[in-house]
């Protein structure tokens, strides 16, 4: 049903007309019922009159004759009653004919008609022909499409079609397309003529009328669809010509965009192929405000799904060039329209990628020429600001990345990052962003440097401030968001060559070294393990120099990773540094370099001096450094003492006590080494432990001072389990009287009123002491050590 477009007094006119259309069909039943047949043509063509009304909307107008023609479905009925009961059907047909009003005269005249063509007396085509001619009599737009429409419905199963009962000699379809193309010609331009009727100030309301009205006219299109006696031939020579040759003369903005929706929808993909050069040259015939990049999105919609049906219509797509007349149809478009809105153009561009991945996905050189178009119309524009404009470049880079799910197969679009160029600094992150989920999630490895190169070219509105946005200007949870996934990216480029993989890595710090002092913190760790990956590859050459036959050395990736910690540590950012400083000397200690370690275990020691300067902190650095050095194996005597005389000195400058004594009982381990023979020096790990002891004794005495108690003996028990490691593992100067000493010593203190209870202590040092009991009673040569002590 049609929407409402009425008022009260509409309501009323539409409730007389009702009334006086009941009213005349009550007499005319009574005559049906009597069987007489010049009453029922009386009160009939009275009931008719009704319809002559101008008062009406197209809605209320529609009420009204669907009252109507429910009224005529019934006298129909009566006619032909009335022609097998004897009645001449052609003295019908003059008969009705004397009707006094036009109107009424016209309605019964079809209705005769339809009765007439079932007789077969008549041939199909004379009498469609008299009926088409014979309307032209009502030329009141919304009474004349409203009787065409009635002429439509009660004619489209009697048409003289090839295999209809109605078909008569030679080619009689061709009279049934003419009769519907004459029809949709007539009532196209009664629609087109209600836009002239009626003051300006009413277009609006008169254009929702029209809408309301499109169906009536798009009906006959369907129609002439139906037609079996339409082939290829036909249509491509007669009726898309006369359709278009109508879209196209009657100028109006609304029935053109209508039609050639109604074009593309109703008839057969097929025919849209072969005739689509006809077809796209109406285009830019079409009047300037005509929404034609959804006509044209609906047909490259529609043969995008007829080309993927089947694979055996492919060839014919490339029979007839349809991506070169689609692509050109779209830049005739464009050019004919100037004041066309960008959103528009690239809508269009957007239309075609999506036709071309879709019907020629391994035709790159067709999908960089679109985007290429593209880049043409963009060119000498500003920034698009007009967020649907921006929203279209986003799809229209985002389709080659969905369909091909490889990056690789965009970064070989010439064009693609100079569409890229054209969006604002927003967006170009959000384009990165897809680009760098559609590698994680496709797990797609970019293996050479050209085209890391590329592709940090597209994502660089991730990697660096672009045209001065400053990183404090965002969001800090969806800045370290995009941050981590440029972080995930980096274990994605990957190469089994080692020197190309050098370059792959060399090229990536060049960018990332640009990212400001708040990215370089998220993105160079990743940077870093991915240079240390290659240099674990590499430890076959851990003896080779740097030479021009093998550029991929590990000095030499240690001497670029050495430069890059450094640029992180200046941004500031130590204590990240300090820790890659360790990881670094770790893997120079597996490839055997020990000047490289040395260096880098320096400047660790270098940054925790100049540069860490929170307690916290600090504690953490120099557990870190201690734990690092204690599985380094490559330094000599020299080196080692140098470097575990700096470890065990500021561990005993810490700030608080009991992180001094931690830290100090921790450096007994660097003098103790099982793996490796020769670092065992007992005494020192004696030294260490008894250091340990010293400063928790001192902490002992501060917290008595300061709280009036001596506070838990944690550390004393910490102490005795780092005793009994060393025990075990046969360090001599580690005697039983000694730990017997500590035992008696924390029992001591435990029981000092002085010192308070503290349920994790007391549980730490029972534990300890079942230790020491089940290593007596397992026996054997453990049990032998453990038996002088008692507990």
């Amino acid at each position: 049903m049609l929407p409402d477009a009425g008022g009260e007094d509409e309501d009323k006119w539409l409730a007389e007309g009702i009334a006086g259309l009941q009213h005349n069909a009550f007499y005319m039943h009574r005559a049906l019922d009597s069987n007489n047949l010049r009453d029922a043509l009386k009160y009939s063509a009275q009931m008719l009159s009704e319809l002559r009304t101008s008062r009406l909307s197209p809605h209320k107008y529609y009420e009204l004759y669907m009252r109507g023609f429910d009224e005529l479905r019934k006298l129909e009925m009566f006619f032909k009653e009335e022609t097998r009961r004897g009645c001449s059907v052609i003295d019908l047909y003059e008969l009705v004919q004397h009707a006094g009003n036009i109107l009424p005269r016209l309605y019964l005249l079809c209705t005769v008609g339809s009765v007439c063509i079932k007789s077969k007396e008549v041939p199909a085509k004379d009498i469609l022909k008299d009926l088409v001619e014979m309307c032209r009599g009502i030329q009141h737009p919304v009474r004349g499409l409203f009787l065409r429409s009635y002429l439509c419905q009660i004619s489209r199963d009697k048409l003289p079609d090839i295999g209809s009962e109605y078909e008569g000699d030679g080619d009689s379809f061709i009279d049934a397309v003419e009769f519907v193309l004459q029809n949709f010609t007539e009532m196209n331009k009664l629609w087109v003529r209600m836009q002239h009727q009626g003051p300006i100030r009413e277009k609006e309301r008169r254009d929702k009328e029209r809408r309301e009205l499109r169906d009536l006219v798009g009906k006959n299109l369907h129609v002439l669809s139906q037609i079996d006696g339409i082939d290829l031939d036909m249509y491509k020579d007669t009726v898309l010509p006369r359709v278009l040759e109508q879209v196209v003369n009657c100028k109006d903005e609304l029935a053109q965009h209508y039609l050639m929706d109604c074009i593309i929808q109703v008839f057969p993909d097929e025919y849209h192929l072969q005739t689509l050069e006809t077809l796209l040259g109406a285009c830019p015939q079409l009047q300037p405000t005509v929404d034609i990049m959804t006509v044209l999105s609906q047909l490259m919609d529609r043969l995008s799904n007829y080309a993927t049906s089947s694979t055996e219509i492919l060839p014919e797509f490339l029979q007839v060039e349809a991506f070169a007349k689609l692509s050109n149809a779209i830049g005739k478009v464009i050019d004919s329209q100037p004041e066309m809105p960008i959103f528009g153009a690239i809508t269009l561009y957007v239309s075609l990628l999506t036709f071309t991945l879709r019907v020629h996905p391994d035709r790159l050189d067709y999908v960089d020429q679109v985007l290429g178009a593209c880049v043409k119309k963009l060119s000498g524009k500003p920034k698009i600001e007009d967020n649907r404009a921006t929203k279209q470049i986003v799809a229209l880079l985002s389709a080659p990345v969905e369909k091909y799910n490889d990056i690789d197969t965009a970064l070989k679009l010439t064009n693609y990052p100079r569409i890229m160029d054209h969006l604002d600094n927003g967006t170009k992150k959000v384009m990165a962003v897809v680009i760098i989920q559609s590698i994680m999630k496709n797990n797609t490895y970019i293996s050479t440097a050209e085209k890391v190169e590329a592709l940090f070219e597209l994502i660089k509105g991730l990697i660096k401030d672009m045209d001065g946005t400053q990183d404090d200007e965002l969001d800090e949870e969806d800045f370290k968001e995009e941050q981590n996934s440029v972080a995930r990216l980096i274990h994605m480029l990957y190469n089994d060559d080692p020197d190309e993989m050098l370059e792959i890595i060399q090229t990536v710090r060049k960018h990332i070294l640009l990212g400001g002092p708040k990215r370089l913190s998220l993105t160079v760790p990743p940077l870093i393990f991915s240079a240390l990956k290659l240099v674990r590859r590499l430890q076959v050459h851990e003896g080779d120099e740097v030479t021009e036959d093998v550029p991929a050395t590990p000095k030499k990736i240690f001497q670029i990773l050495n430069q890059i910690i450094e640029a992180l540590s200046s941004v500031p950012s130590s204590e990240l540094s300090l820790r890659l400083y360790l990881q670094c000397a770790e893997a120079a200690n597996d490839c055997d370099l020990e000047p490289v370690a040395y260096e880098f275990l320096t400047q660790a020691f270098i940054l925790y001096e100049e540069e860490v300067a929170d307690s916290k902190a600090q504690v953490t650095a120099i557990h870190l450094i201690i734990g690092t050095l204690q599985r380094m194996t490559v330094f000599g005597v020299e080196n080692r003492d140098t470097l575990t005389h700096k470890a065990t000195g500021y561990s005993a400058k810490l700030l608080k006590k009991p992180d001094q004594c931690r830290a100090v009982y921790a450096c007994s381990h660097l003098f103790w080494v099982e793996s490796q023979d020769g670092i065992k020096d007992g005494e020192r790990v004696l030294l260490c432990l008894k250091r340990a002891l010293r400063i928790a004794n001192a902490a002992q005495q501060m917290a008595n001072v300061t709280r009036g108690s001596s506070g838990p003996v944690t550390l004393f028990v910490e102490i005795l389990n780092k005793y009994l490691h060393f025990f075990e593992k046969g360090n001599p100067q580690i005697t039983s009287s000694a730990i017997q000493g500590l035992i008696e010593l924390i029992m001591t203190e435990m029981q000092s009123d002085s010192s308070p209870s503290d349920p994790s202590t007391d549980a730490f040092f029972s534990s300890t002491i079942r230790y020491i009991q089940f290593q007596k009673q397992k026996g054997g040569a453990m049990g032998e050590k453990y038996e002088p002590i008692k507990i």
